[in-house]
This record gives structure tokens, sequence and C-alpha cells, in this order.
């Protein structure tokens, strides 16, 4: 993974870009220093883009497109972005706070040391995703799909999965894991015995399970 800009394979041909347009189609674009309040992305394209010290403060980017998009030390807050597509992108030291991201697509992504609270995915589609030391708390999977996605090294709270549908989700590197709704519908991810310890008072409760002495 790319830590620096300059590491970039598309880095010789960015160019520097000042400010951000509707339904703009940006290629080789480089996006830095920017504190933008309520920016309105709608169904703007970036493709080959990178990003490096920004703020999206309640924007929208509904039905955008982040196509093999490097991005570093970059906040979503607030920010409404239903139905937006994620391919081929990179997230190193971010942070998504109160970002409603409904219906949206994430493939081939990568989370690194990024932090995510408060993130709704419902309806979403996550592929080859990867929470690589991250935190994240009271992010909601509901009646999302999920194929491929693990959590090496990061701290999983309050977690949402209510019929969300699982496959080859992995929850073994987590460092912890805690479920606040939908315990049940874990069909399809995979956990260490440990972890299935830490989760078994939720799973009792979910089935109405009593245990005594």
């Amino acid at each position: 993974m790319p830590r620096e800009l300059a590491d970039l394979p598309f880095t010789q041909w960015l160019e520097p870009v000042g400010e951000l347009a509707v339904e703009r189609e940006y290629d080789c674009a480089r996006f830095e220093d920017m504190v933008l309040a309520e920016p309105d992305l709608r169904n703007t394209v970036f493709g080959q883009c990178a990003f490096r010290s920004m703020h999206f403060d309640r924007g929208v980017a509904g039905g955008a497109r982040f196509a093999d998009v490097w991005l570093h030390g970059v906040r979503f807050t607030g920010t409404d972005m239903p139905d937006a597509a994620w391919l081929d992108a990179e997230m190193i030291e971010g942070a998504w706070s109160g970002v409603e991201a409904s219906g949206a697509e994430l493939r081939r992504v990568v989370f690194h040391n990024c932090k995510l609270d408060s993130v709704n995915f419902r309806n979403a589609r996550l592929t080859k995703v990867r929470f690589v030391d991250c935190v994240l708390r009271h992010v909601d999977f509901g009646s999302a799909k999920l194929s491929e996605v693990s959590f090496p090294g990061s701290e999983v709270s309050a977690l949402a999965v209510r019929n969300a549908q699982l496959k080859k989700v992995d929850f073994r590197q987590a460092h912890s894991i805690g479920i606040a709704d939908g315990v049940e519908s874990l069909r399809g991810a995979l956990v260490t015995p440990g972890q299935l310890l830490d989760l078994a008072p939720t799973l009792a409760a979910a089935v109405g399970l009593v245990v005594e002495e």
C-alpha cells in the first residue's frame, strides 16, 4: 500500500486542483489542504486522484464515483453519500464520522489506521474490503452484503449486522469485536474460539438461552 504521495504509480500525472464542482469528472487530479463546508459532490467522478489533509464537512456526495483513488489524512464529517461507488481506493489515517453511505458500493478498498464512528452502511455492498488497524464504533451494516471483508488489528464495537449477508467475513485478526444488533446474522463470518467466547452472552440473549449455575 502506498503510504506517501510519491509512491503512487500515477503521481507524475497528477495536476493540482483548488476547488470541487458538482457532476464533474476529475482525472489525475490532486487535492490538498482544503476544508470544505457543505460541499456538493453529487454524481462527481474521480479517477486516479489523490486527496491529502482535507476535511469534508456536512457535504453531499450521492452517486459519486471514486475509482483508483488515494486519500491520506482525509475526514468526512456528517457527509451524505448514498449510492456512492468506491473502487480500488486506499484511505490512510482518515476518519468517517456520522457518514450516510447507504446503498454504497465498496470494492477492493483498504482503510488503514482510520476511525469510523456512527457510519451507516445499510444496504451497501462491500467486496474485498480491509479495515487495517482501524477503530469502528456504531457502524451499521444492516441488510448489507459483505464478501471477503476483514478487520486485521482493528477494534470493532457496537457493530450492527441485522439481516446482513456475510461471505468470508474474517474477524479473526481483530483486536476486539462487539455486536450491538443482529448477532444472529453472523452466518458466514470467521471468528477465533476466544472471540466466540466473548460473543457467547450476546448469542445466548439472541436465541433466548438462559445460562445459570
